[in-house]
């Protein structure tokens, strides 16, 4: 028998005839030259898909690099397709024809308003208004299971494998997907009557540099500087006081029990103030926006259930401001 010495050269080359690499072709890059194709032009087909000029060109030439293939024979003045553009466009156009039956047989039969919602509340209204309604929807909706994360921080919707988070205000990240359900809400100062019979009044917002003022913390970040509409625009006040807290619900109950002012999203405070706990130390429309919104990771996790929910929470909130 007659034994050949393997070296590192043999061996390589032996992988590289059992081993098939194989490269990644992007979905995004397979519409782009589908639609270059079509349009005539990276310019022509970047307005139909929004996108820039230089995304198109760089994604026909990513998936060519993955193909290993010239798929369009450009020059100065036109741009058409070479002959292995014309073998490959029709199996790109099956390929995302099956990709957009795929996503028509998942959606089909769910309907249902069934399955697990993961969700993440503030802990005020989360648990003196929203626990009561959810319970109701849960009622309504027998097959959602519901997994509750009670926390004022900024939930990672992506990393915490959340469906859906209930937020105040803006949103810093635009790719995230938002849903109105109390869009008019608005921050107001408010105290106690008893506070204020022991320390007066504020008249303007300035005077509030002179009063305790329960502060709120929310990551690494202590809401000390706060922020006011007026007739010459945004106006700012530094304010100081001896407690301060990552809960807001903590927060508000110290205004109730009269150890300071608090500056709070009206509907976290709206119970308060009807029943007279709290009182508004300043116009309605003198505090900063802070719209109420249902936020969702991507549009994906806008399932039925979700979709229910924003729709029955944002018919409860428009009726409870309302009352």
């Amino acid at each position: 028998m007659i034994i050949f010495p393997i070296t590192l050269k043999n061996f390589v080359r032996t992988l590289q005839n059992f081993v098939i690499v194989k490269k990644i072709v992007r979905v995004d890059d397979l519409q782009v030259f589908v639609t270059t194709a079509a349009a005539g032009s990276f310019s022509a087909a970047a307005r139909l898909l929004d996108i820039s000029p230089a995304l198109a060109s760089g994604a026909v030439q990513r998936l060519e690099g993955s193909l290993g293939a010239r798929l369009f024979v450009r020059s100065t003045r036109r741009l058409r397709l070479s002959d292995d553009g014309e073998r490959y466009l029709s199996h790109a156009r099956q390929a995302l024809e099956a990709l957009e039956n795929g996503e028509i047989a998942l959606s089909e039969g769910r309907d249902e308003i069934a399955g697990t919602i993961r969700l993440s509340i503030p802990s005020d209204i989360g648990r003196n208004v929203l626990l009561r309604w959810l319970d109701e929807f849960q009622q309504l909706h027998p097959k959602v299971l519901l997994q509750l994360r009670v926390s004022d921080q900024v939930a990672d919707l992506v990393g915490e494998q959340l469906d859906a988070s209930i937020r105040y205000g803006l949103l810093a990240d635009s790719s995230l997907v938002s849903l109105a359900l109390a869009p008019s809400n608005r921050r107001t100062v408010c105290a106690s009557p008893d506070y204020l019979a022991r320390h007066g009044q504020p008249a303007t917002p300035e005077e509030l540099g002179n009063h305790n003022c329960l502060r709120f913390v929310m990551g690494e970040q202590t809401y000390e500087r706060w922020s006011f509409h007026s007739a010459d625009g945004v106006r700012t006040v530094q304010v100081t006081g001896d407690r301060v807290s990552d809960d807001a619900d903590i927060v508000r109950r110290w205004a109730v029990a009269g150890f300071g002012i608090v500056y709070r999203s009206k509907i976290d405070v709206l119970d308060d103030l009807r029943s007279g706990r709290l009182v508004e130390l300043f116009p309605a429309d003198v505090g900063q926006p802070a719209p109420l919104q249902l936020v969702c990771p991507h549009r994906t996790s806008l399932t039925p259930a979700v979709q229910a929910l924003r729709t029955f929470l944002a018919q409860r909130f428009e009726r409870y401001v309302a009352e």
